[in-house]
C-alpha cells in the first residue's frame, strides 16, 4: 500500500504544481509515475547529499516536458528541491518548465527538445564504458554505474534519437537502459496519425535488447524488467504500456498532454485513485520510504565507494591522479609544449588543428572524440584506436554520418565528466548540429566542436558544401565561443583556449593552405589583436578573421606602395573581444576608417564598422582560384574598396 501511496503522491505533486502554475504537462506524470518510482526506490544508485558523486547512476528525463515528475522525485529523495519550489513551478526559481542542468540540484542534463536527452544518455553510457575499462582493476570497480532514460513516443520519433539509438546498438552500450513510456498518444492525437513503427523490430534490428511491460502500473513487472535489462550485453529498451493522464477524466486522450487538468478534474482523479490528501500535502510515510529506499540506500553505496577510492588511491596512485585531474577539468598546458610554425610557412589550419589535437591527446589521455565520417578531412580524430564494443579503450569515436547525434552524444560525454570531448565535421553541416550546439551553450558545458572547410574556398564541391551564413549562426548563440584562426599558430592558441574554456567552443579551420603570419601573440586570448602594424602614420584598419587575415596583409603591403598606411587586426573570436574592457577595444580599433573582410555573410561585422566586404549569395562550384576571382577576394579589390572609404 505504501508504494501505491508514493506513486499517487508523485502524481498529485505534479498535477497540483501544474494547476497552480496554470501551465505544464500532467499526462506523462500521471502515466509514468509508477515506472519512475520503481526505478528510484529499487534500482537507481544516487546520494542526494552528494548529488555530483561521480559513480552515481544517471537518470535522464528525455521527455523533459514532464519535468514535474522529476521534481517530485528529487523532492521526495532529498535533493535541494523544496515543497515551496514545487509550489513555484514554472516561475523564476528552482523548478523551470523544462529541466535545466546546473540550475536544479539532481538534474543531469537540460532536456525538453525531444531526442536530445536520450542522445545525451548515449554519450554518458559511452563515457562510463570507456572510463570503467581504463581505470577499473581487479577488486576495484571504481567506475560502475548505469544510465537510465525515461522517454516518450515523441522522443523516439526524432531523427537525432534514431541516429543515437543506431550508434548505441552498434557499440553495445549495455549499461544504457531506456524506459519507454509507450502510451500511443502525442500532442496532436494518437501516434497512429504519424507513425506505425514496430518498436520491437526496430530496436532489435538496431542491436538492442527489447523487453515489453504490458501494464505500466504493475511494479512487480517493472522491477523484473529493469533487473533483466541490467544483465543484458546490449542496450535495452523497456517498452512500458501506459495510459496518458491515468486516472483523470482526460485519460488516454491528447487533452491530457500539455494543459492543467483543473481543480474539478483533480478532485475527480483523486477520488478515482483513492487519494485523500490536499494539494501539496505529503504523507510522512512517503518521505520515510524515500529516505530509506533512495537516500539511505544511496548513502551506503556512496560510503562503500569512498572507502574503495581511498584504497585505490594507495594501490594505484598514478591512475588515481590521472582520473582526478580529468574530473577536475585540469588541462593546463604551456604554449612551448605545443606545436609552433615558422612565420611564412604555408599550412592548412585543419592540419595544424589535427597536429595540435594529437599533441594534446598524448598529454591528456582523457581527450576523446571523432568526426562524422570525415576524420580524414577534418583531422579531428582520437588516439588509441577506434572505440568499439571490442575496444573500449579506443579514443576515436566513429560517429558515422550522424552529425546531429554526434553533437548530442559529445555533450553527453562532457556531462558525464572525466573526459574532454570533441566532435568534428564540415562547417556547412554545423546546420545539422544546431540543437546540440545551442544546448551546450545553454548548459555552459565545455564541449569542443571542430569544423573544417570554412569558406567558399572549398571550391569544386560547390555551394552545397560552401558555408556562408554559418559563422553568423554560431556567433549569434549566447554563451558560445567561436574561434576562426587566421593561421597555424592561431590554431594552436585556439586549441589551448578551447580545452580550458568553461563553456562550449567551436574552432573553424581551412581546407586550403594559408600563410602563417602570427607568432603566439599574447592578446590572442582577448579575441582580437594587431597582427601587422602600420608602417607609417595610421590611415585606417583592415579587420579580418581566418584566411582573410593573410589577404588583408597582402592588401596592406599594396597600400604601402601608395604611402597609405593601415594596420591589420586579426579577430579570431568576436565573443571574446566583445567581453574585453572598452580601453582595450579602443586600443585595437582606434580608427573610424575600418574595412572588415570575411568570406561569409557580412552581418556579424556591422557592429564594428559600416564598411564590410563579405558574401551575400551562395557559392560556386569551381576551382579555388576561379572562386577567388569571381567573388573578388583579391588584394587588388581590397585595396580598391579601402580607398573608396
Amino acid at each position: 500500500m505504501i508504494n501505491k501511496l508514493a506513486v499517487n503522491t508523485i502524481r498529485f505533486l505534479g498535477v497540483d504544481a501544474i494547476n497552480r502554475a496554470n501551465s505544464g504537462h500532467p499526462g506523462i506524470i500521471l502515466g509514468a509515475a509508477p515506472m519512475a518510482h520503481e526505478l528510484f526506490t529499487n534500482h537507481l544508485n544516487i546520494y542526494p547529499k552528494e548529488s555530483k558523486w561521480f559513480n552515481r547512476d544517471r537518470f535522464i528525463l528525455s521527455a523533459g516536458h514532464g519535468s514535474m515528475l522529476l521534481y517530485a522525485l528529487l523532492h521526495l529523495s532529498g535533493f535541494k528541491v523544496s515543497l515551496e519550489d514545487i509550489k513555484n513551478f514554472r516561475k523564476p526559481g528552482n523548478t523551470p518548465g523544462h529541466p535545466e542542468y546546473g540550475y536544479t540540484d539532481g538534474v543531469e542534463t537540460t532536456s525538453g527538445p525531444l531526442g536530445q536527452g536520450i542522445s545525451n544518455a548515449v554519450g554518458m553510457a559511452l563515457a562510463e564504458a570507456h572510463l570503467s575499462m581504463k581505470y577499473n582493476k581487479e577488486n576495484f570497480n571504481i567506475i560502475d554505474h548505469y544510465t537510465y532514460v525515461l522517454c516518450g513516443d515523441g522522443d523516439i520519433q526524432e531523427g537525432v534519437a534514431n541516429e543515437a539509438i543506431s550508434l548505441a546498438g552498434h557499440l553495445a552500450l549495455n549499461k544504457l537502459i531506456v524506459l519507454f513510456d509507450s502510451n500511443d498518444i502525442q500532442l496532436d492525437g494518437p501516434t497512429s496519425m504519424a507513425t506505425s513503427d514496430n518498436h520491437k523490430k526496430r530496436f532489435l534490428a538496431s542491436g538492442w535488447n527489447y523487453i515489453l511491460v504490458s501494464d505500466g502500473n504493475d511494479l512487480t513487472l517493472l522491477n523484473k524488467a529493469i533487473k533483466k535489462a541490467k544483465k543484458s550485453l546490449k542496450p535495452t529498451l523497456i517498452e512500458i504500456k501506459t495510459l496518458i493522464g491515468y486516472g483523470s477524466p482526460f485519460e488516454n486522450t491528447s487533452k491530457a498532454h500539455g494543459a492543467p487538468i483543473g481543480v474539478e478534474a483533480r478532485e475527480e482523479t483523486a477520488k478515482k485513485l483513492n487519494y485523500p490528501y490536499k494539494p501539496f500535502e505529503v504523507d510522512e510515510e512517503v518521505y520515510a520510504l524515500y529516505k530509506k529506499k533512495v537516500f539511505n540506500r544511496g548513502k551506503r553505496v556512496y560510503n562503500k565507494w569512498v572507502k574503495l577510492m581511498k584504497e585505490y588511491k594507495e594501490v594505484y596512485p598514478n591512475e588515481y591522479k590521472e582520473l582526478k585531474r580529468a574530473l577536475d577539468n585540469d588541462y593546463h598546458v604551456e604554449l612551448k609544449d605545443l606545436p609552433s610554425y615558422e612565420i611564412g610557412a604555408s599550412i592548412a589550419t585543419r592540419n595544424a588543428s589535427g597536429e595540435t589535437q594529437n599533441v594534446l591527446s598524448k598529454r591528456f589521455t582523457s581527450i576523446i572524440g571523432g568526426s562524422a565520417d570525415l576524420a580524414g578531412s577534418t583531422k579531428a580524430k582520437g588516439l588509441d584506436g577506434d572505440f568499439s564494443k571490442e575496444n573500449r579503450l579506443g579514443r576515436n569515436i566513429n560517429y558515422g554520418v550522424r552529425e546531429h547525434a554526434m553533437g548530442s552524444i559529445s555533450n553527453g560525454i562532457t556531462l558525464h565528466g572525466g573526459l574532454k570531448s570533441f566532435a568534428g565535421g564540415f562547417f556547412v553541416f554545423s546546420d545539422y548540429m544546431k540543437p546540440p550546439l545551442r544546448m551546450a551553450a545553454l548548459m555552459n558545458i565545455p564541449s569542443i566542436f571542430v569544423f573544417s572547410h570554412d569558406s567558399l574556398f572549398v571550391g569544386e564541391d560547390g555551394p552545397t558544401h560552401q558555408p556562408v551564413e554559418q559563422l553568423v549562426m554560431l556567433r549569434s548563440i549566447p554563451n558560445f565561443t567561436t574561434i576562426r584562426p587566421a593561421d597555424a599558430n592561431e590554431t594552436v592558441q585556439a586549441w589551448k583556449f578551447a580545452i580550458n574554456n568553461e563553456g562550449p567552443t567551436a574552432i573553424i579551420t581551412t581546407r586550403q593552405n594559408v600563410t602563417n603570419y602570427s607568432n603566439f601573440n599574447e592578446n590572442f586570448s582577448k579575441g582580437a589583436y594587431v597582427i601587422s602594424e602600420a608602417k607609417g602614420n595610421l590611415d585606417g584598419i583592415l579587420l579580418a578573421s581566418g584566411s582573410e587575415v593573410s589577404l588583408a596583409i597582402e592588401a596592406q603591403k599594396e597600400l604601402e606602395k601608395e604611402l597609405i598606411y593601415v594596420k591589420v587586426v586579426s579577430m579570431p573570436s568576436m565573443e571574446t573581444f566583445d567581453a574585453q574592457d572598452s580601453s582595450y577595444k579602443q586600443e585595437v580599433l582606434n580608427s573610424d576608417k575600418i574595412l572588415a573582410i570575411e568570406m561569409a555573410s557580412p552581418m556579424s561585422w556591422y557592429k564594428y564598422t559600416k564598411h564590410v566586404f563579405g558574401v551575400e549569395t551562395f557559392g560556386l562550384s569551381a576551382p579555388m582560384q576561379t572562386v577567388k576571382e569571381t567573388f573578388k577576394f583579391t588584394k587588388e579589390h581590397i585595396v580598391k574598396l579601402y580607398k573608396k572609404i
